[in-house]
Formats: structure tokens, sequence, C-alpha cells
């Protein structure tokens, strides 16, 4: 039992009582008189919380399958009156170490009536996580106690990456395939011849097909698509660097993001993409192959995977991936760089794939550093950190520039904005037919 307001309200009125009787009776009287109130009150509270049991509200949590890292999931219960109408609070027994919206919730029913409430749970680390037991309390019937009591609802749910982008990015590909998407940015001719369709306005004249105007009487024009059944292979730096925070979450939770994407484009435009994670060695590899079930395999394997404090190996990754992968293939490493000097192995590790494979190095920024080097100050400890700032943005430029030189493909993007900018580099390349 948990003394409600009313209740305190009640106890409190004995005090004057009190008062009343030893002005009119005597001290005793007033005391005897109290105590046999604040009894009768207490005892009315008890009955009252203890007749709530008869008519318990009932509390369901949905199942929880999958969350999403980064992303406000909803988690619904519901709930269910009985023949009385009731007043209730909850709290459900979520992950502390995670942002909810609403810590307790309450609600008003009526007799027999069912409502849903919600709550938002904002996950900041992959992994299996337990969900406890929902906590309820019920106010009596009188208004004086509360009834609580613990409903069994415990259950382990995973945390993946990012479900709601993928979700997201399938039907934007989607339309773009069926061409119904209007307004975006048309891309460019392909190699792969795909249908015929009437000429219109803006067509190019060179992919006019004669013969088949000539059969029909009205100008044709032979639509190519960029070719199929290529291979992407995606390498997934999980070293040091990878382990900071940006934005919320570990530098290698946007990677593994950024991946999935990457991966799921490719996949929708029918190449076959596999993807290999390292830091001194490589420790999960996942053979190229085409088909949605290969999406499906990356993220159940992906998932789980968590970065750690070691300096990675890119000439030993890069190595393994040459002895693994003997066609010509678009080799992205997601990763993050500091300048020239601490990034030595990595760009003469990239310089090897070059001419042979497509080589792309994409890194991820912290969006602060860009913040602090484009704020204008004029006390001295900002001013000295948008120096630091500026100088690191220089310094990435300079080993940009060298991989550019040697071959190699950049982006350099807010780690918060890198999946929609690789995904759409992506679909340009594959457009222009650079692989």
């Amino acid at each position: 039992m948990i003394p409600a307001i009313r209740l305190y309200f009640l106890l409190a009125i004995a005090i004057p009582i009190a008062l009343l009787l030893a002005m009119l009776v005597n001290q005793q009287t007033s005391i005897i008189g109290t105590l046999l109130f604040d009894c009768l009150i207490l005892g009315l509270a008890i009955t009252d919380a203890l007749r709530v049991k008869s008519h318990r509200v009932q509390v369901t949590r949905h199942p929880l399958h999958r969350l999403s890292i980064g992303r406000d999931n909803p988690v619904l219960l519901s709930v269910r009156s009985a023949n009385q109408a009731a007043k209730i609070s909850l709290r459900d027994s979520y992950p502390l170490e995670f942002d909810v919206s609403q810590q307790m919730l309450e609600a008003d029913l009526n007799p027999n009536s069912d409502e849903e409430l919600t709550y938002t749970i904002r996950p900041s680390n992959r992994g299996e996580y337990k969900w406890g037991d929902i906590q309820v309390r019920q106010l009596g019937n009188w208004g004086l106690a509360w009834h609580d009591w613990t409903i069994p609802a415990s259950e382990k749910v995973a945390v993946y990456p990012d479900l709601v982008m993928l979700k997201e990015l399938s039907i934007r590909l989607t339309l773009e395939n069926s061409g119904t998407m209007r307004g975006l940015r048309k891309l460019g001719m392909g190699t792969e011849f795909a249908e015929l369709r009437e000429y219109g306005i803006g067509d190019d004249p060179r992919l006019i097909d004669w013969k088949a105007t000539a059969r029909r009487s009205r100008p044709l024009v032979r639509v190519l698509e960029p070719e199929k059944e290529q291979t992407l292979i995606i390498l997934l730096d999980r070293g040091r660097l990878m382990t900071a925070r940006v934005q919320g979450l570990k530098r290698f939770d946007w990677g593994v993001n950024a991946a999935l994407c990457l991966a799921l484009a490719g996949l929708n435009r029918g190449d076959r993409v596999g993807v290999g994670v390292f830091d001194r060695e490589i420790t999960t590899w996942i053979p190229p192959e085409r088909g949605q079930h290969q999406h499906s395999k990356l993220i159940e394997r992906l998932a789980p995977i968590q970065p750690v404090l070691l300096e990675p190996d890119y000439v030993g990754a890069v190595t393994k991936l040459v002895s693994q992968q003997t066609r010509r293939a678009l080799v992205v490493l997601i990763t993050d760089l500091v300048d020239v000097t601490a990034s030595t192995e990595m760009l003469s590790a990239l310089a090897r794939l070059a001419p042979r494979y497509l080589p792309f190095c994409v890194t991820l920024r912290d969006p602060l550093v860009d913040k602090i080097a484009h704020t204008s100050t004029v006390e001295i400890t900002p001013t000295y950190n948008r120096a630091v700032a500026l100088d690191l943005l220089a310094q990435r430029q300079v080993a940009f520039a060298q991989l550019k030189q040697k071959g190699v493909l950049v982006l350099d993007a807010p780690a918060n904005q890198i999946s929609e900018q690789l995904v759409d580099r992506y679909l340009q390349l594959k457009s222009r037919n650079q692989l």
C-alpha cells in the first residue's frame, strides 16, 4: 500500500480536532480522540488498497523484436480495466543506460475499457539487453491509497543497427528502380540494354534505335542501365579511432549503419556484396554474394560486433582481401584518419589496390569539430579550440590529397550524414560506369 494525497489531508484534519477537544474537554480526551480518528482513517486506507485486488487492471507489453540504435523506438503497453473505473500509474523496467521519453505512465480508464500507453526509448549501444517486470499502481475507489504490484514481463531484446534508415532506403531504391520517383537527379547512361521506349524531349538522339523506329513508324530509344553483377567489398575498421563517440553513438556504429546502407544499395543494383571487419586482423569475413538474403546475413553478422582499442592493420586487411578477391571490385574502406603521419600505413595499403581494384576511402568526421572550426570567437580558450579544429581539418585534407594522387576515391563526411552521402556516391559511380 502507498498512501495517496487524500490520506495525508485527512490525517492532517486530526490536528484541529485535537486542539478543539483539548480546549472543550481535556488533553487526555484530545489524545484518545485523535488516535481513534487516525486509526479509523488508516483502516479505511488499508481497506481501500486491499479492495483493488478484486478489480486489478491487466497490463501487457507488446513484444519487442528488434530495436534500432540511435532511434526513438516505441514501446507499447496495453491496459484493460475490470468492471470498475481505474486510475493507474505504471513504470516499465527498461535498461537504465538508455534515454526514455517518459519514466512514468498514467491513465484513467472507464469500466471494461482498453487503452494503449506508449513511450519511446533511444538505445545508444548495440547488443542484447533485458527488460524487466512492469510496476503498477492503482488508486483505490475512495482515493485514500494506491495498491501496487508487479507484473512479470521479463524478456531479452536485441538492439540492432539503424533498421529504420535501412527501411527508408529500401523504399527509396525501389521507387527509383520502378521509375515512379520524379524530380530526382537523373543518373547518367549505363552500358547494359534494359528496354525500348518512345523518344521524349530531352532524350539523347544517339540512343535512337533506327531499326525499331522503322518497324513501328515512331521514334524509339534504347534505355541503358548500369552494369550488374559487379563486386562490392566493404572493409569496416573497428580499431581504436572507431571507439570514439560522435553525436551520441560510437563512430563504429555510424560505420556499421553506413556499411549496411551501402550493401543494400549494391544488392538492389544487382551487385555482389561482401564485408570484412578488421582490427589487427580480419575478424569477420562475409564472402560477396547477390540477393536480399545476403543483406539479412550481413545484419545478423554485423549486429553483435563491437569496436576494440587496437591499432588496425590496414596492410594485413588489404593483403587478405587480395587473396580472397581476385576479380576487379570496388573496395570501400570505412574508417577515420587524423593526419598523414598517423595514417601512413592506411595510405600505402589503399595505394596497393589501384589500379587492379577501385579503392574508395570513406572517413567519418566529427560534426563538433566542424562547428568549432567555423564558429567565430573572441575569447582565448574558444579561439585556441578553433585553431586546433582548423589544423585537424587541414591535416585531413592533406591526407586526402595524397590518396587522390594515388587513384583512391575519397569521401569525408560528418558521421551522422555518411550513410546518405555514401549511397549517393555509389549510385554515381554505377551510373558513370567507373567500376
